[in-house]
C-alpha cells in the first residue's frame, strides 16, 4: 500500500463541480492498494498517518499529530501510485490492486481512520476527480508498507 501525505490547511474533492470531501486543517492522502495488500496494511498505514508528528508544536518543530491538532484527514483513491514508468513512456499499472478490492481496502482505510477518532472526509472511487490542497509548509510524504513482508519503508 502506498500514500502519499500532505499537511494541508484545507483541502476539497469535487466530482462534475459537486464537492465529495471537504476538510480545513489535516492530512491530504493519495492512497492506493497494491494487488497484495490486505488488511494487515490498512490496519499498519492507518495507525502510521494518524500517528504522524508533522503539525508544528509552539516551538515551530513538528511534533504533533492529527489528534493533537484536531485535525482531519482527506482521503482520496489514487491508483496511479502504482504507475511504473521505468520502460517507455506509457506508465504500467499492472501493480495496482483490482478495482474490487482496492475499493474494500479504500474503504477498510477510511474507516481504520475513523476508529482512531479522525474525522474523514473523501473522493470517489474511480471517479474523474479535481483535488484541490492547500500544502501547509510544504509538508509532503511518501509511505509504502510492502504486503507480506512486514517490512515498510518509512518505518
Amino acid at each position: 500500500m502506498r500514500a502519499v501525505v500532505q499537511r494541508v490547511s484545507s483541502a476539497k474533492v469535487s466530482v462534475d463541480g459537486d464537492i465529495k470531501g471537504e476538510i480545513g486543517r489535516g492530512l491530504c492522502v493519495l492512497l492506493a492498494a497494491s494487488r497484495t495488500d490486505g488488511e494487515a496494511e490498512v490496519e499498519w498505514m492507518a495507525e502510521k498517518i494518524t500517528g504522524l508528528r508533522i503539525f508544528e508544536d509552539d516551538q515551530g518543530k513538528m511534533n504533533l499529530s492529527l489528534a493533537d491538532v484536531g485535525g482531519s484527514v482527506l482521503a482520496v483513491s489514487q491508483f496511479t501510485l502504482y504507475g511504473d514508468c521505468r520502460k517507455g513512456r506509457r506508465p504500467s499499472f499492472i501493480a495496482a490492486g483490482e478495482p474490487e478490492e482496492a475499493n474494500r481496502l479504500y474503504e477498510a482505510f477510511k474507516k481504520a481512520v475513523a476508529a482512531r477518532g479522525i474525522k474523514v472526509e473523501s473522493g470517489v472511487f474511480q471517479a474523474h476527480m479535481l483535488v484541490e490542497i492547500a500544502n501547509d509548509g510544504p509538508v509532503t510524504l511518501i509511505l509504502e508498507k510492502e504486503s507480506g513482508s512486514g517490512d515498510s519503508r518509512n518505518g
